[in-house]
């Protein structure tokens, strides 16, 4: 049985996770419910396929061999803003307030119930996807071939959309809010 074709504009998450069986069924389970899944066993591999990809949201196992989901989350999160969902079998209260201080989005516990892992999924990518507000006087920013609408946070060339992650949406807003303005890179990191 084939997989439904994903539309190129579905969410792309990738599920790290040192289990195979666990990381083939939540591929599965992800795709057939209409998202684009990327899978890593360690925290290395994960880290060479965000060199290269960009990701909507990353599900991290905590107890992996190597480097913990919760050590590659603190870690993630001084260069990247993608939003992070960490599944583990510990359901400690203390672990459960570790893993949200790395800076994880939210936490679950296994074992789940696929759909409320779904429901998980769903609830961050509507919050961390949310349009960018207008920037101030711009309605539409031309540069190239392409244009931006900074109120709906949506890039086109020659017409066509472009898939931005929620990231490149705030960068181009915050850029066509500041025409011509030079920003540190601690400017753009407050930012994003």
């Amino acid at each position: 049985q084939t997989a439904p074709a994903l539309d190129a504009d579905a969410p792309h998450i990738m599920v790290v996770d040192d289990d195979d069986r666990l990381r083939k069924l939540l591929r599965r389970y992800l795709s057939e419910n209409g998202y684009r899944v990327t899978i890593a066993g360690t925290a290395a591999e994960a880290e060479a396929k965000l060199r290269g990809l960009a990701f909507d949201l990353l599900v991290l196992d905590v107890m992996m061999p190597g480097e913990s989901g919760v050590a590659l989350t603190r870690r993630l999160r001084e260069y990247l803003s993608v939003p992070i969902l960490l599944l583990t079998a510990m359901g400690e209260p203390e672990d459960r307030i570790s893993g949200l201080e790395s800076g994880a989005d939210d936490y679950l516990t296994k074992p789940f119930e696929p759909r409320e892992l779904l429901l998980r999924i769903a609830t961050i990518l509507r919050r961390t996807r949310a349009a960018p507000p207008p920037a101030a006087g711009a309605e539409t920013v031309r540069f190239g071939d392409f244009e931006f609408h900074p109120g709906r946070g949506e890039l086109a060339r020659h017409g066509e959309s472009v898939r931005l992650t929620h990231t490149e949406a705030q960068l181009l807003t915050l850029f066509a809010s500041q025409p011509g303005a030079t920003l540190s890179r601690e400017e753009l990191c407050r930012h994003c």
